[in-house]
């Protein structure tokens, strides 16, 4: 059985910073969704965070200006980038496996591309827990990715 998504935020940072903006969006999805207070929050092996209680997952992302949180009913991970972040043209070539590489070279819109296989990559690493170690260039992700989506003038892309 695949994990499904219980419920997914973002919002304008507010002046706040990434982090208390994400645990208190976190905090806010969590009362709505299960309707009491979240458990504490601990850190596996390689950093991750995780509820020490239940059994729901959650993933939160933030850019300059917006935070995100997701919570799932098992592993899940999430990570955004703003619509108009530049992304430097020599990353493909670090980051891409060859068919993304491929990919990207034809697209019509190539800062577009890059920020989507960079978030599919981010997102994929946060659901593993183990981060990207290195270049990822293992992955054989799409442009056409439906765990990608735009919410809040970001790219968001969501794994579960």
């Amino acid at each position: 059985m695949s994990s499904k998504i219980l419920a997914l935020a973002g919002e304008p940072l507010a002046g706040r910073p990434g982090h208390d903006a994400g645990r208190d969006l976190l905090d806010r999805l969590y009362r709505q969704t299960v309707g009491e207070d979240p458990p504490p929050i601990r850190r596996g092996q390689w950093g991750k965070p995780y509820f020490a209680a239940g059994d729901l997952h959650f993933s939160i992302s933030h850019t300059r200006g917006h935070v995100f949180c997701v919570l799932a009913d098992g592993p899940v991970g999430l990570d955004a980038e703003e619509l108009d972040r530049a992304m430097r043209p020599a990353l493909a070539e670090k980051i891409l496996s060859p068919r993304e590489l491929a990919q990207y070279r034809t697209a019509p819109d190539p800062q577009r591309a890059l920020l989507t296989f960079w978030v599919l990559k981010e997102a994929a690493a946060k659901y593993t827990g183990r981060g990207l170690q290195g270049y990822p260039r293992y992955t054989d992700f799409s442009l056409d990715d439906p765990r990608v989506q735009e919410l809040c003038g970001c790219l968001v892309a969501v794994i579960v």
